[in-house]
């Protein structure tokens, strides 16, 4: 495992301090986390870059990759309503292919947990980041902004089918499956279905647990020892709603196109979102709410004093971590590369639903590396 070296002590401590005003509660969430919870949070993308470890006799798990998915699970142990909590310690992601990264690195960051309004929120949290990325001595700074709503909204406005709408929205997340849906569109192909499609028809047409006991049916008489940290019932669940994608139609190419037209936008983030909305036209509330939000957040970030003149707004932007459903924002060095932000973080209100619990709050945090923010420091 490559691991990342020291920071000097005062890098450290100057990358550390905008995080001091925040009041947050100090948390250290368990290195161990478990591996099934992790890929259905944040996607199977990540499983290429998660580190797994597994006990003898005991369910296969993952070194925290990020502290967003156990920060949210010790805010609900806690039974608190909101609350805001900082971290300084390890993280651990396996070297993306082609590409050598350091495995083991540290992560300073907060997760914020609370009722404030989701743009001036966005936009301390945005603030506080660039502070801390820039605290240790780069000057070759930018802050990268995007939104996962907005693409949402925008893709709300073409009055597709739902099960076409929830596919192509959940596909933001993997630029490789939209770009498929997109050329698709663009030059249909008939053929049979995939063995992995049919099978998630056969099976989505018996009740779940017919279904999972038929899954490991066939386990036993292939032989397969099942692995991964799914059990056969999740598994059944994933390919029922595999299904359901399959039966959807397809994008019209001149859908397909608008789309493109939207993700090609780039642009000083007052430049954009005039794009986004001459795009659209009129009529989409979700979506002029979204704008009106930006509106509110470019405002407040420059109150916070973070410089405009940095600022870029790409409607393609996104994160891998699939859990986001808001603003994101990557705080980035020209000499790192796009690949190897400084800061990065977001909007992730859904998280706790997903999680089983049932709160009021909102969500949104950031996370810096110290190794990059040092201005002698690489990968």
């Amino acid at each position: 495992m490559r691991v990342e070296p020291p920071v000097p002590p005062e890098v450290m401590a100057a990358v550390r301090a905008p995080f001091a005003e925040l009041g947050a509660d100090t948390i250290d969430p368990p290195v161990v986390q478990p591996l099934g919870l992790i890929l259905d949070l944040s996607g199977e993308a990540m499983r290429e870059r998660l580190i797994l470890v597994q006990a003898d006799g005991g369910d296969e798990a993952a070194l925290r990759p990020d502290f967003t998915i156990p920060a949210a699970r010790l805010h609900i142990d806690s039974g608190r309503a909101g609350g805001r909590y900082f971290y300084e310690g390890k993280a651990f992601r396996a070297s993306p292919r082609g590409r050598e990264a350091y495995e083991e690195f540290l992560q300073i960051g907060v997760e914020a947990f609370e009722t404030v309004a989701a743009p001036e929120a966005d936009a301390e949290i945005a603030a506080i980041a660039w502070r801390a990325a820039a605290a240790g001595g780069r000057d070759d700074l930018a802050l990268q902004l995007g939104d996962v709503a907005l693409f949402a909204a925008f893709v709300d406005t073409l009055k597709l089918a739902a099960p076409l709408a929830a596919r192509i929205k959940r596909a933001f997340a993997s630029p490789r499956r939209l770009r498929a849906a997109l050329e698709l569109a663009e030059s249909p192909t008939v053929g049979a279905a995939p063995a992995g499609d049919r099978l998630s028809s056969l099976l989505a047409g018996l009740p779940e647990a017919e279904a999972a006991a038929m899954l490991q049916d066939l386990w036993a008489l292939a032989g397969i020892e099942p692995a991964g940290g799914r059990s056969a019932a999740e598994i059944v669940h994933r390919l029922a709603e595999r299904a359901a994608v399959a039966r959807a139609p397809d994008l019209k190419p001149e859908q397909a196109s608008l789309i493109a037209r939207f993700l090609a936008i780039a642009d000083k983030p007052d430049s954009a979102m005039e794009a986004v909305a001459r795009l659209a036209g009129p009529g989409g509330a979700r979506l002029e709410a979204a704008l009106k939000g930006w509106a509110r957040r470019l405002t407040a970030l420059k109150g916070e004093g973070a410089p405009l003149s940095a600022m870029r707004f790409s409607t393609a932007f996104g994160r891998d971590f699939g859990y986001y459903d808001g603003a994101l924002f990557e705080v980035r060095s020209a000499a790192l590369g796009d690949h190897r932000p400084v800061a990065a973080g977001g909007r992730y209100d859904s998280l706790f639903s997903r999680l089983g619990a049932s709160l009021a709050c909102g969500a949104v945090g950031c996370m810096v590396r110290p190794g990059r923010a040092w201005r002698e420091g690489a990968r």
